[in-house]
């Protein structure tokens, strides 16, 4: 499907701010799986050709990935892609050692019914990955698609905002040594008791849970910096 076949789905919405919107997604994925390389100046030309959007969606799109730190633009120079700071894993991880348990807890208390039905089969989906399921980056996005799922079903939009904003950070350093992992698949896996957790309503393991994954996290890629 092509960008301009998407925007025929969002009926009701300003052309030009949901070409924007589709651009951003596409764009920021690039950035966070460092298929743009980290300090690459950024052609919003060629950008704009290749998603099969005009400039004016993409420059917008690239207004919002500043603020998310994933793009820096300079006067007279451009726009580039942000470099990687592997020194900023501690300052990263920090945060999201505070704030992922309390998302947590928050999607334990507030998720609808809806939502714990998806964070159940979230949970079995994720417990058969195999490695043949596809290659590291499908699992980093899995990874993603399931810290997403729990920030939404904490019914708080900043925190969501902010843990997206620290996620995408966290998982471009993880791109550098994701091929140096090799228990990548676990690390997803673990999700599902955390995933469970939530959908029963336990906070208090769901917290936990959170607060040990990230930890896990953080130490797993210190080993290959």
């Amino acid at each position: 499907m092509t960008i301009q076949e998407t925007q025929d789905l969002h009926d009701g919405l300003d052309p030009a701010a949901s070409l924007a919107s589709i651009a951003y997604e596409r764009i920021k994925t690039k950035l966070i799986m460092l298929d743009i390389r980290p300090g690459s100046p950024i052609n919003d030309g060629a950008l704009a050709a290749e998603l099969g959007v005009g400039r004016t969606p993409v420059r917008e799109a690239l207004k919002r990935l500043e603020t998310d730190h994933l793009v820096v633009s300079y006067s007279r120079r451009g726009t580039f892609a942000t470099t990687v700071d592997v020194t900023e894993l501690g300052a990263i991880s920090d945060i999201r050692q505070l704030l992922e348990p309390h998302a947590a807890r928050r999607a334990a208390e507030n998720a609808t019914p809806r939502l714990r039905a998806e964070l159940r089969d979230a949970a079995e989906k994720i417990r058969h990955l195999e490695i043949a399921d596809g290659d590291r980056n499908n699992f980093l996005r899995e990874d993603m698609s399931v810290h997403h799922l729990i920030y939404r079903a904490s019914a708080n939009a900043h925190l969501e905002n902010v843990l997206i904003r620290y996620d995408n950070l966290a998982t471009r350093i993880w791109c550098l040594v994701i091929d140096k992992l090799p228990d990548l698949v676990e690390h997803i896996r673990d999700h599902a008791f955390l995933l469970e957790a939530i959908a029963d309503g336990d906070g208090d393991s769901a917290a936990q849970l959170a607060l040990d994954h990230v930890t896990r996290f953080d130490q797993a890629i210190r080993r290959f910096l």
